[in-house]
């Protein structure tokens, strides 16, 4: 179980107060999708739509590049 998750709706991560997924949730993320980055792609991909909704402020490059940019 990770401390590093979003808290919404200000997708910010709950262990080190950054944008997420923070550094940290991202090396944990690719540890955990290892065999699955299809999954990951998904995952990251539903987040991106959900932040957008959440964060309807930001622009859609900065949101692309934050959830899926680091791939």
């Amino acid at each position: 179980m990770t401390r590093h998750g979003p808290v919404l709706p200000t997708w910010i991560c709950a262990g080190c107060d950054r944008p997420w997924p923070c550094a940290r949730r991202r090396i944990e993320l690719r540890a955990e999708y290892d065999q699955a980055p299809v999954s990951l792609r998904l995952y990251l991909g539903s987040c991106l739509v959900a932040a957008s909704q959440d964060m309807s402020w930001a622009t859609a490059g900065t949101l692309h590049h934050r959830f899926l940019g680091w791939l």
